[in-house]
């Protein structure tokens, strides 16, 4: 187990904190008018068309994310990004408007394809492909898709460990307009992970200051109001994950408990099958933690079952985490947590990320 926790955390021994470090606020005024002035290649003309291929692509793969995971199918976006996409964004555009959409469905792309690699565990050119989605974002004057890119950059440097860079990711994300000028749905992703990162930190207050205002921004998000599709996965059921992991790391084992168990409830497990498994996931060892081995061998037996059609890195971790705690009760005897240990296992040797 061991050997396997290494793997995974194979990419996390690469990321490079040092790489997150935000430009000032000169480069975000000034990126528009680079974008405006570089050189184009000898391409066709870029408009509608164009900015509506690249849209509907990045929306398939982000469904297929939700569905599968980010292991299987990220090189085909890869290889779109490459072939396509670049050859968009050094293309000749009929109006600064044609630029600015193509700008920011390319980032877009680039920030699923960099979400994938997330989930998969490959840390450092997750955090490229973030890195280079936040410039088109700029580039785009696109304040709330930057806003966005940044909220996922603060979620991966939590879940790496590296508090301090992601209190400040999580800070960038909510300056320069980028939550003033959000849809309510989008202010409410970026808020919470934003009370994640103050609960990091140890700001008990301002992090649960912080889901208060997240669960008033969902309240207000209502049909037509214009919000962006990237944001078409944050609902109820994920401000109830986002919330018990801040709960969680706040050392609140009851209020992360009862907000895992109104995240799995409110999920359409069918659509969202990766994230409806990491939750089981968190949400045994919530239960192992408080010594309720028995509730967390039904809950992770539930989310071994989610698993089945998932490549995912951080479903791999939950299984990791499984077996890993139920290591102790091996000799003892306890069938159920004998058989989650057995299909953790079985899980670990099919599942190669």
């Amino acid at each position: 187990m061991d050997r396997e926790r290494r793997r995974l955390l194979t990419g996390a021994a690469v990321y490079s904190v040092g790489g997150l470090v935000l430009p000032r606020d000169q480069w975000w005024d000034e990126a528009p008018q680079r974008a405006r002035s570089r050189a184009v290649g000898p391409n066709r003309r870029v408009g509608e068309i164009e900015v509506r291929a690249v849209r509907e692509m990045t929306e398939f793969f982000a469904r297929r994310d939700q569905r599968h995971g980010g292991v299987d199918g990220r090189t085909a976006l890869y290889q779109y990004i490459v072939d396509d996409v670049a050859r968009y964004v050094s293309g000749v555009f009929s109006s600064e408007t044609s630029r600015r959409s193509l700008y920011s469905a390319a980032a877009e792309a680039v920030y699923v394809a960099g979400w994938m690699t997330f989930d998969a565990s490959q840390h450092e050119s997750a955090r490229r492909y973030f890195t280079l989605a936040l410039k088109l974002a700029a580039e785009a004057d696109d304040a709330p898709l930057a806003g966005h890119i940044l909220r996922a950059m603060a979620h991966q440097a939590i879940d790496l460990g590296h508090t301090r860079a992601a209190l400040d990711l999580a800070t960038a994300s909510i300056e320069r307009k980028r939550y003033a000028h959000a849809t309510p749905r989008e202010r409410a992703l970026i808020g919470v992970v934003r009370a994640r990162a103050l609960a990091m930190d140890g700001q008990k207050g301002n992090a649960i200051a912080a889901i208060h205002q997240a669960e008033t921004d969902l309240g207000q998000s209502v049909a037509g109001d214009g919000e962006p599709q990237r944001v078409w996965f944050f609902q109820e059921a994920s401000l109830a994950h986002e919330t018990a992991r801040t709960l969680w790391a706040l050392g609140d084992l009851n209020g992360a408990l009862r907000h895992f168990r109104a995240s799995v409830r409110h999920r359409r497990a069918d659509a969202f099958s990766r994230t409806h498994a990491v939750t089981l996931g968190y949400m045994g060892a919530v239960q192992a933690g408080q010594g309720q081995i028995d509730a967390a061998c039904e809950t992770w037996s539930r989310a071994l079952d989610a698993m089945d059609c998932v490549q995912s890195g951080r479903t791999r971790e939950a299984a990791v985490t499984m077996r890993t705690t139920l290591s102790p009760f091996r000799s003892r005897g306890i069938p159920a947590a004998s058989e989650v240990d057995e299909r953790a296992r079985v899980a670990l040797r099919r599942r190669v990320v």
